[in-house]
C-alpha cells in the first residue's frame, strides 16, 4: 500500500481526526496546570517593559537618543531576522497595517515592534502555506476525479480563507483577554478604593491591587503592573491612564481612567471618584447578571424540546402502550 492510498483512506482520516481531538482534550485539561509558568512569563514581559521605560526616561534626562536607550535593553522577545527581512522587503506594513493594528495587538497582550512584525509576517505567510498544502492535497493526494482547474480553485479558496486566520486568532485572543479583565474589574475598583482611602498613592495602590488580583485575572494584574511602571517613569501621568484604557479597549476601564484624569487635573478627591465608579461597576455587573438570567429561558427551550420532552413522553406513555400491546396479544391468543 503506497502513501497516497493510505492518506486517502477513510479510516485513516478518521483515526487522524480522533488523535487530534484527543490531543486537544489533553491540552485543554493540561493547560490549567501551566498557569504558573504563564504567570512567570507575564511578569517577565512586564519587567522588560518597565526596564524599557526606565531606560527611555534616563535617556531623556541625559539628552541621549531613544535608539541608545533601546540598544541598552536585551529583549528576549525579538523577532526572527527572516520575519523582519520579509516585512521590510515586501513592505507589509503598507499592505496589512492600519491605524488600529497596534491597538489591537496591545489589547491581545502583544506589545512592541516584535509583536507587530510577527503579526504582519503571519498575515503574509499563512495564506501561502495553506494554499500550498491545499494544492498538494487536492492535486496530488486526493484528486477525486475532478478537473485540475477545479482542484486549483479549491486550493485558492482555502488560501483566501487562510488569509483571515491570523485576524480571527487575534480577535479571539482579544475577546478572551477582555473577558478576563471585565470579570475582575469591579473587584479591582473596590480594592483600589480601599487602598486609596487607606492613604496609599496611586502607584502603590496599583502595585498592591495587581498583587492581590493576580490569582483571579493575570491579564488585569499585568496591565496594572505596567500602569504602575508608567506612573513612575512617564513625565505625564495622564498618558499612563490613557494607555491603560487603550490597551484594554473596555468602556468601563476607559470611564474610570477618565475620572482619574479629571481628578488629577482639577484636584478633586480620587477616593470619591473611585467610589462612584465602583458603585457603577457593581450596578453594571448586577445588570449583566440579570440580563443573562433573563436570556436563560429562551436558551433552554430548544434543549428542553429536543432532550427532555421525548424522554418524558416515553416514561408517561410506555406503561399504557405495554398494557395495550399485552392485552391485544392475549386476546389474539385467546381467540385462537
Amino acid at each position: 500500500m503506497n502513501i497516497v492510498d493510505l492518506l486517502t483512506r477513510g479510516d485513516f482520516l478518521i483515526a487522524v481526526l480522533a488523535s487530534i481531538s484527543a490531543a486537544a482534550v489533553v491540552f485543554t485539561f493540561g493547560s490549567s496546570l501551566i498557569v504558573r509558568q504563564e504567570m512567570k512569563g507575564r511578569i517577565k514581559r512586564v519587567a522588560l517593559e518597565r526596564d524599557k521605560m526606565r531606560a527611555e526616561e534616563m535617556a531623556r534626562l541625559r539628552g541621549t537618543g531613544p535608539q541608545d536607550a533601546r540598544a541598552s535593553i536585551r529583549r528576549g522577545s525579538e523577532t526572527k531576522s527572516y520575519m523582519k527581512n520579509a516585512v521590510d522587503r515586501f513592505d507589509l506594513k503598507k499592505a496589512f497595517q492600519d491605524e488600529n493594528t497596534v491597538d489591537q495587538l496591545a489589547m491581545a497582550g502583544q506589545r512592541g515592534q516584535g509583536a507587530l512584525t510577527t503579526y504582519l509576517f503571519q498575515r503574509f505567510a499563512t495564506p501561502i502555506v495553506i494554499f500550498v498544502l491545499a494544492a498538494l492535497y487536492f492535486l496530488v493526494l486526493a484528486p477525486g476525479g475532478r478537473p485540475a482547474y477545479l482542484n486549483l480553485v479549491y486550493a485558492i479558496g482555502a488560501g483566501l480563507v487562510g488569509a483571515y486566520l491570523p485576524v480571527l486568532l487575534l480577535k479571539n485572543r482579544i475577546q478572551k483577554r477582555q473577558h478576563s479583565i471585565r470579570r475582575s474589574w469591579p473587584d479591582c475598583l473596590d480594592l483600589l478604593l480601599l487602598c486609596v482611602e487607606a492613604g496609599m498613592s496611586m502607584e502603590h495602590a496599583f502595585k498592591r491591587v495587581a498583587r492581590e488580583i493576580g490569582g483571579q485575572s493575570p491579564e488585569l494584574a499585568e496591565e496594572l503592573t505596567l500602569t504602575m511602571a508608567e506612573l513612575s517613569f512617564l513625565e505625564d501621568r495622564t498618558r499612563a491612564y490613557e494607555n491603560l484604557g487603550r490597551r484594554t479597549g473596555l468602556d468601563g476601564v476607559k470611564a474610570v481612567m477618565t475620572a482619574l484624569i479629571q481628578a488629577d487635573r482639577y484636584g478633586t478627591s480620587v477616593g470619591q471618584a473611585l467610589r462612584v465608579m465602583a458603585e457603577e461597576g457593581r450596578e453594571a455587573r448586577m445588570m449583566e447578571a440579570e440580563k443573562k438570567a433573563a436570556a436563560l429561558p429562551p436558551k433552554l427551550t430548544v434543549p428542553l424540546i429536543v432532550f427532555f420532552l421525548p424522554v418524558l413522553f416515553i416514561v408517561i406513555l410506555s406503561p399504557a402502550m405495554i398494557k395495550v400491546f399485552t392485552g391485544s396479544v392475549a386476546s389474539t391468543i385467546g381467540g385462537g
